[in-house]
């Protein structure tokens, strides 16, 4: 965690080259945590919620959408939010051989048949509808 390790917990949360010098070794206690138990991660993230509705965002493991499958059911829907890679680089993206393409970053490009896919490519009309969409259809299951 960011306390073991000294870490400045709010330049980690943004975009700087401070978080990058970290990133591969936050992916690599990531990784040992999940090995050792492959829901430490998905438990933390619900610790305490007692909301009717959940968000639980940047999860990027098939064994974490499993567990949380595996623990709630039924009512688990998951959304994908996706833009294209133009787009990405419009945003700064640029990718990185041993980090873009680790599982973390693209560990559920295959195996999860999600309930939504969100397209969000700078269209702030389009976006609003697909959102819109989504919270009708959550507040109908509530």
């Amino acid at each position: 965690s960011p306390q073991e390790h000294g870490l400045d917990f709010q330049r980690l949360l943004d975009a700087s080259a401070y978080k990058e010098m970290f990133r591969q070794d936050m992916i690599r206690w990531g990784e040992e945590k999940r090995h050792t138990d492959p829901g430490f991660f998905c438990r933390a993230a619900v610790k305490g919620a007692l909301q009717p509705v959940w968000v639980v965002s940047d999860t990027r493991r098939l064994s974490d959408v499993e567990w949380f499958r595996d623990v709630y059911g039924d009512v688990v829907q998951t959304v994908r939010v996706v833009a294209t890679e133009e787009t990405r680089k419009r945003r700064n993206w640029v990718f990185v051989t041993g980090v873009d393409d680790a599982e973390s970053e693209c560990g559920l490009d295959q195996g999860v048949a999600f309930d939504w896919v969100i397209t969000n490519d700078g269209d702030k009309v389009a976006l609003g509808e697909q959102l819109e969409i989504l919270l009708q259809s959550l507040h109908r299951s509530l």
